[in-house]
C-alpha cells in the first residue's frame, strides 16, 4: 500500500479581511464532510483560525506552532500530536498565539528560515489527506514559510477594487519562491469572496479579475456570497455547515470544497500518467 503524503494548501493574501480564516475552515470541515482527514494550520499570530475553532484564549494554550517552530530552530526533538486539537466537526488544529509575532523576529537569523513550518509539518503529512495554512496578512517570513511549506496556494480576494489590485505583489511572491525554495508550488486559483451578486460594482469586479487573470490562472468558478450568516460563524466556533447548513455560503463553499478536490484528482492522474 502506498501511502500518499497530504495536499498541503495554503490560504495567502497579504490583504486582511479577505476571507482567509473563513475559507480555511469551511474548505477544511467541507473535505472533512467528504470523508478526508484534514488539518488546519493557524499561521497568524492573531490567531483568528484558533479563536474560530473555539478556543477564545489561544495565548493560554500549553503548545502551539510557535512552540513547534522554536524548537525546530533550537534543533530540540518535537511532538506535534502534543499542540494538536481536535474540533467536533472533524477536523484537527494546529493552534497558533501571539508567540507567533516573537517567531518572525526569530526567523530572520535563523539557519534555512524559509523551511522551519515544513519541518514542522513533515512528520504530519503521512496522517492527513489535506493540510490548509491559514497565513497571516503579510508577505513576511511566515507566510514565506507556509508558501515554502505548501504543495498550493488558494488566493482569497475580496470583490472590491483595491484588495483585486493587491494581487499583483502576491503573485511575484509566490513567484519568487517557486524560483527559489519551493519549485513544485503550484496556484490552485483565486477564489472571489463576499461578493454581493446583487451589484454591478461585485460583478465588474469578477470580471475584470477573470478578464485580466482568467487566462493564466485559474479563478474559481464558484464565488462565496457576502452573508451576515457567514461572519457569525467565528463567534460560534462552528463552521457554516453547522451553523446555517441549507444558506447560500454553506452551498458555495461546498463546491469549492468539490472544485478543489477535483483539482486534485487531475494533479494525482497526471502524475501517475508521467510515472507510466
Amino acid at each position: 500500500m502506498i501511502i500518499l503524503n497530504a495536499n498541503i494548501i495554503a490560504l495567502s493574501n497579504q490583504k486582511g479581511g479577505v476571507g482567509k480564516t473563513t475559507t480555511t475552515v469551511n474548505l477544511g470541515v467541507g473535505l472533512a464532510n467528504a470523508g478526508e482527514k484534514v488539518l488546519l494550520v493557524d499561521c497568524d499570530p492573531q490567531a483568528s483560525l484558533t479563536i474560530s475553532l473555539g478556543y477564545p484564549q489561544p495565548d493560554k494554550l500549553p503548545c502551539t506552532l510557535s512552540t513547534l517552530m522554536g524548537s525546530v530552530i533550537t534543533d530540540e526533538p518535537i511532538i506535534p500530536s502534543e499542540a494538536i486539537l481536535h474540533h467536533a466537526e472533524g477536523v484537527d488544529l494546529l493552534p497558533a498565539s501571539i508567540e507567533l509575532s516573537g517567531m518572525e523576529v526569530s526567523l530572520v537569523n535563523a539557519m534555512s528560515r524559509e523551511t522551519m513550518l515544513r519541518q514542522v509539518l513533515e512528520p504530519l503529512k503521512k496522517q492527513y489527506d489535506h493540510i490548509l495554512i491559514d497565513c497571516m496578512p503579510s508577505l513576511g517570513m511566515l507566510t514565506i514559510n507556509a508558501l515554502a511549506a505548501a504543495s498550493s496556494v488558494i488566493i482569497p480576494v475580496q470583490a472590491q477594487y483595491l484588495p483585486a489590485k493587491g494581487l499583483e505583489q502576491l503573485l511575484k511572491t509566490v513567484g519568487r519562491v517557486q524560483r527559489q525554495i519551493n519549485p513544485k508550488l503550484k496556484i490552485d486559483g483565486i477564489l472571489l469572496t463576499m461578493v454581493d451578486s446583487r451589484t454591478n460594482y461585485a460583478r465588474d469586479i469578477s470580471q475584470l479579475l477573470r478578464e485580466t487573470y482568467g487566462s493564466k490562472l485559474r479563478v474559481f468558478a464558484v464565488d462565496i456570497p457576502h452573508s451576515v450568516r457567514a461572519a457569525e460563524i467565528s463567534a460560534e466556533g462552528k463552521s457554516i455547515f453547522t451553523h446555517d447548513p441549507k444558506g447560500k455560503v454553506a452551498t458555495a463553499y461546498h463546491a469549492l470544497t468539490q472544485e478543489v478536490m477535483k483539482i486534485e484528482k487531475q494533479r494525482e492522474k497526471r502524475k501517475a500518467d508521467l510515472g507510466r
